[in-house]
């Protein structure tokens, strides 16, 4: 999700189209990101509209310190963290669509049913965790942020973000070691083994 330095610098120089245009880039990663972080489509869909508002007021602060979709990545972050502390504590995921990019679209039709079968549970599962733990394997994890980077998003000491990060990972480790009959070698991709962690 980068974008042209060119294309931030018009939109805060008040060009409507580029700020519409960065809006149009950005849109899908901010959604996809908000929906991992809350944990339903609903919710998702007021934080990508809350994130967007909040750009369109702070743009103008933005100064390039980081890059523009870290920047983006923060602001969407610190908004769904603010929905889940309003919103009571429920994990709803229902009707919550599996990422297009968590499928393979080469493997045989078995393979390829096992592999979205997988990717539903992991989601359900992360869906499940406690919600720090959730918003830091999302961010570490998922979008491969540096554990200083979840810190500054979170406002947590690096040391934090890893005990987070260690016990969302052994949590998830032990759901899926509880199901195992077969579906976690779906994660190896090549390998059919059955009845062994890989």
């Amino acid at each position: 999700m980068e974008v042209d330095r060119e294309l931030v610098e018009a939109a805060q120089a008040g060009d409507r189209w580029a700020l519409e245009e960065l809006v149009r880039r950005t849109h899908r990663s901010v959604y996809t990101c908000a929906l991992r972080l809350v944990g339903n489509p609903d919710d998702a869909a007021d934080v990508t509209q809350d994130v967007y508002l909040r750009v369109v007021r702070k743009l103008g602060g933005f100064r390039h310190e980081a890059s523009f979709s870290t920047w983006l990545n923060r602001v969407t972050t610190n908004v769904a963290m603010s929905t889940l502390k309003r919103r009571t504590r429920r994990f709803a995921v229902e009707g919550a669509a599996v990422p297009a990019d968590t499928r393979d679209p080469a493997p045989e039709p078995a393979e390829r049913a096992e592999a979205i079968a997988l990717a539903r549970r992991l989601e359900l599962l992360v869906a499940g965790l406690p919600e720090g733990q959730r918003q830091v394997l999302v961010l570490r994890d998922v979008y491969g942020q540096s554990t200083e980077e979840v810190a500054n998003a979170m406002g947590l000491t690096p040391g934090a973000v890893k005990v987070r990060l260690f016990r969302a990972r052994e949590r998830l480790k032990a759901e899926l070691e509880a199901t195992e009959g077969g579906q976690v070698v779906a994660l190896a991709g090549r390998r059919r083994a059955t009845g062994r962690r890989s």
